[in-house]
């Protein structure tokens, strides 16, 4: 009885599991490859609408506009203390005024009253206000409308914020 025992293991019993084909999967990156390489060539040689193709030794060179004239007022730095989570923190803040250069002497001689502007709007905000990551964006774009309203109407383009550190 064990020798018909071996002889049905060796005839190819249904115990063991055959290995599956390796060659769906071998045809399948090929046909990926050649497929993205034939894609590559179409779009890089321009027959699928991409612009013109590349020539060799040919460079586009983008003639670049001449700068508008433009002056930069330094605003003094101003540290705040804020609370934050019971401790005590400090907002360090350092910014620059983008102005006309023919209006940077205005625009001087208006620094007191843009420092409390900017002192009286920065003690109002919220410390978890301050640490959102997007908070930067949004402070900014207040306090340059505040400083536009104190220096009037065309005096100051931007606001540059040079230094903002909380610690």
């Amino acid at each position: 009885m064990a020798e018909e025992e071996d002889a049905a293991a060796t005839e190819g019993g249904d115990d063991t599991p055959k290995k599956k084909s390796k060659l769906p999967l071998i045809l399948g990156v090929l046909l990926m490859l050649g497929g993205g390489g034939g894609a590559f060539f179409a779009t890089f040689s321009g027959m699928l609408g991409g612009g013109e193709p590349a020539e060799e030794g040919h460079e586009e060179t983008a003639e670049a506009k001449p700068l508008e004239p433009v002056a930069f007022v330094p605003l003094d730095p101003i540290i705040i203390a804020v609370r934050s989570q019971g401790r005590a923190a400090h907002l360090r803040f350092r910014a620059e005024l983008e102005v006309e250069p023919d209006r940077q002497e205005e625009v001087t001689l208006l620094m007191p009253r843009i420092l409390d502007v900017l002192n009286t709007y920065l003690r109002a905000v919220e410390v978890g206000e301050i640490e959102r990551p997007s908070a930067l964006m949004s402070l900014r774009a207040q306090m340059l409308r505040r400083i536009q309203i104190v220096t009037g109407e065309g005096r100051v383009k931007d606001l540059l914020v040079t230094e903002f550190v909380v610690n």
